[in-house]
């Protein structure tokens, strides 16, 4: 597809360094992966970085478009004022030093328009919020794309920002991408051999996410493990550190019958996306290991009952998406009441999930 049609294109010819900036969760960072491939396969002479958060820093390390990647450290804020602004104009000179030609800011972050007019970029792209971003947010980019009304998933959304400049993205370049260290392979392959756990012999669960009120209910998921037990399928649970994601798994295996391989706040960022790799299936609600249980191309069954599974259902892979039939679904609210519960999850059946993972097992 040509970009002549729109009248603003850029001039693809003129990119030397782009800056793609995305300062917001796990999820959402891996989520723009396909933003970087679709740049530098239309772009191929450009070099192409990354500015997110530190924390999201391992959905974009190794990947094969990205040269560099600068990060902000959340912790900033807790320093006092002359240090906080020291760690800032670091992190400024090594952006401008740079001499980016294009900016594509993909949150609606405030720091992305002032950060845009200070690095002065020949062009700049963000998402129009006509009702919530005023003169400066307007004036700060060349380039302001709308979305429309009804839901579209958040990976198309990205790519609008590159379809507003006049870079089209075809159907095979918008895959997740995720590189997956040597060394968290080689990790994982030897915790697998000491659980005696074989590749594509097993059901990945992961219970939980940092929200507990997107999660399902404890006793569902006791039965749902003891059920696939009883099939014969070996289940690995895993969860993040935290403590209230570890006590909810807790809460699970604690009354099971039989033993899970129980790797819950063991496994790091990328070690999980080479646990889940393996996998015969990944089970679990929306949170950004099943997003990256979908860049790694295994199997998924994830239940959504708040958030919207039009905009963050799975990506480009096999999968079951499990809903109510609420009519307030999805509300955005941290359960109904805001009272950390919501309905519209706790009450998918079991007999459901079995089903879906059936369906994807005999696939």
């Amino acid at each position: 597809m040509v970009g002549a049609m729109l009248k603003d294109a850029v001039d693809l010819s003129t990119l030397h360094r782009v800056l793609v900036v995305k300062l917001r969760h796990l999820g959402d960072v891996l989520l723009t992966s396909p933003v970087f491939t679709v740049l530098k396969n239309h772009v191929p002479h450009a070099e192409i970085d990354a500015l997110v958060y530190r924390d999201t820093e391992p959905m974009l390390s190794g990947h094969p478009a990205i040269s560099s990647i600068f990060t902000v450290d959340r912790e900033w804020k807790k320093d006092d004022w002359t240090t906080r602004m020291a760690h800032e104009w670091r992190l400024f000179r090594s952006l401008r030093a740079r001499h980016y030609d294009l900016i594509v800011h993909l949150t609606e972050n405030p720091r992305g328009a002032v950060l845009t007019l200070l690095l002065g970029a020949h062009h700049s792209v963000a998402r129009d919020y006509p009702s919530k971003r005023g003169r400066l947010w307007r004036n700060s980019f060349t380039h302001l794309y709308q979305v429309p009304s009804k839901p579209r998933h958040t990976v198309e959304t990205h790519l609008d920002a590159l379809r507003r400049l006049g870079i089209y993205p075809e159907l095979d370049e918008r895959q997740l991408v995720l590189n997956v260290s040597d060394e968290a392979e080689t990790s994982v392959r030897a915790l697998m051999a000491r659980q005696g756990i074989v590749t594509k012999q097993f059901i990945h669960i992961h219970p939980t996410s940092r929200w507990l009120f997107k999660c399902w209910e404890v006793d569902k998921y006791v039965a749902l493990i003891q059920t696939l037990q009883e099939m014969g399928e070996r289940v690995v649970v895993t969860t993040a550190p935290a403590e209230h994601e570890l006590q909810f798994a807790a809460s699970i295996t604690s009354q099971l019958k039989r033993p899970v391989v129980d790797l819950c706040g063991k496994l790091n960022l990328k070690q999980l996306a080479a646990l889940t790799r393996q996998a015969k299936c990944f089970v679990g609600v929306d949170s950004v290991p099943m997003h990256i249980a979908c860049a790694m191309q295994t199997p998924v069954v994830v239940l959504f009952g708040p958030s919207g599974d039009l905009e963050w259902g799975p990506w480009k892979v096999k999968s079951r998406v499990l809903t109510s039939n609420h009519s307030c679904r999805p509300c955005g609210q941290d359960g109904c009441g805001n009272g950390k519960v919501s309905e519209c999850l706790t009450t998918i059946p079991v007999d459901d999930v079995l089903r879906a993972i059936n369906e994807l097992i005999r696939q």
